[in-house]
């Protein structure tokens, strides 16, 4: 396969950047996106030429590292992660637009890496629970209903990618913090913090500059983990018992 590809570039988190053209010539079609990148980086080196930078880890789709906006969608055009997304998705000739993830709390640090610390700041507001550790518990100390487990499994699989965020008109992250708080929510053990779990998270998240929801439904749209949107209903269910119990207090 032969690739147009106009590829973000940017120097810094201080300059400008802009879109650059490149052709990726012999691409396999069973390579990734990720490879097709590493195969044009190794093209540029060769020409002594600075390759083209980008996050990336485990590539098997589960890290949420891999964050890129390729022809405007979060990800590329499949139901899966960057790394997952294989070039013959794409046609021979195609014109490619690879940029970083689009958001006011993304900032753009090198071409196509941008800093989404403010996830893991969210995270560290509120997405834990308070448990003995050391000993393993006995599986079956804590009976959990089955519609509990699996509303609770269904949230957990968020990977922390930021897609959601980035394919929001208003950048919002509620669909992840919808995911943690209802992740943890559904659980026993998630029940000593409940509360306060909500009302942190989403503080934090507007204390990130992070947009509000306005069901625009584009998160669960090019969400690789599939996360509901029901789980936004259930972070301003969570939120709103909250902030009333802190008033009445």
């Amino acid at each position: 396969m032969n690739l147009k590809l106009k590829v973000w570039r940017q120097k810094n988190a201080q300059s400008e950047g802009k879109l650059v053209d490149y052709e990726a010539r012999n691409i396999p079609p069973a390579a990734s996106f990720l490879e097709m990148l590493d195969i044009l980086n190794d093209e540029l080196q060769a020409k002594g030429e600075e390759p083209i930078a980008f996050d990336h880890d485990c590539r098997e789709g589960i890290c949420g590292t891999c964050s890129l906006t390729i022809n405007g969608i979060a990800h590329g055009p499949s139901a899966t992660t960057t790394c997952q997304l294989y070039m013959r998705t794409f046609k021979d000739g195609e014109t490619i637009y690879i940029e970083p993830f689009r958001a006011r709390s993304f900032p753009v640090m090198r071409d196509l890496v941008t800093d989404r610390a403010a996830l893991d700041r969210i995270k560290q507001a509120g997405g834990y629970i308070t448990a003995r550790v050391g000993s393993a518990q006995d599986a079956n100390s804590t009976l959990i209903p089955k519609t509990a487990a699996d509303l609770s499994m269904e949230a957990a699989a968020c990977i922390g990618c930021g897609a959601c965020v980035a394919a929001c008109p208003n950048a919002s992250a509620m669909l992840f913090v919808g995911a943690s708080v209802t992740h943890l929510a559904a659980l026993p053990q998630g029940q000593p913090e409940r509360r306060e779990r909500a009302l942190r998270m989403v503080r934090k998240m507007d204390e990130e500059g992070f947009g509000n929801c306005s069901n625009h439904y584009e998160c669960e749209a090019v969400c690789p983990a599939e996360i509901p949107i029901t789980v936004i209903s259930n972070l301003n269910r969570e939120y709103a018992a909250a902030s009333a119990r802190e008033a009445a207090i």
